[in-house]
């Protein structure tokens, strides 16, 4: 039976300028934007190539602070050029750090929620695939 990670809610205090920066800065696809009430506003971003989105919004029931995710981590496949696309781009992000399991970058929206980018080694690949 699969168990596949669908949608990530990110708390952010303003909807409309965590948008254009997931979509203009990060390039994320804009899925969905609906207004279902005054107090309710439903936003899905998608991340290039990914299978899974993220969520904001207003009134969706988040219990965390704007600015206060710190955990989300993302595959890309050429951390150099990620970082030079990010920083072309005006993004601020740290990277690229050297480690034996990957390389990683780490940039922080407009509210401060830190996202981490990692270019996985060689000799991952095949792993999570099921083979052993």
């Amino acid at each position: 039976m699969d168990w596949k990670i669908e949608l990530i809610h990110v708390p952010v205090s303003d909807v409309d300028r965590a948008k254009d920066f997931y979509v203009n800065k990060l390039g994320f696809n804009a899925d969905h934007d609906q207004r279902v009430s005054d107090d309710l506003r439903f936003v899905q971003l998608t991340p290039p190539g990914s299978a899974c989105s993220i969520a904001i919004g207003e009134g969706l029931g988040a219990t965390l602070e704007p600015g206060s995710l710190d955990v989300i981590q993302v595959v890309i496949d050429d951390a150099d050029a990620v970082l030079a696309d990010l920083r072309a781009k005006g993004v601020e992000a740290e990277g690229v750090d050297e480690q034996a399991w990957g390389r990683f970058i780490t940039l922080k929206d407009p509210d401060g929620n830190r996202w981490t980018l990692q270019q996985l080694p060689a000799w991952s690949a095949g792993a999570g695939s099921g083979a052993s």
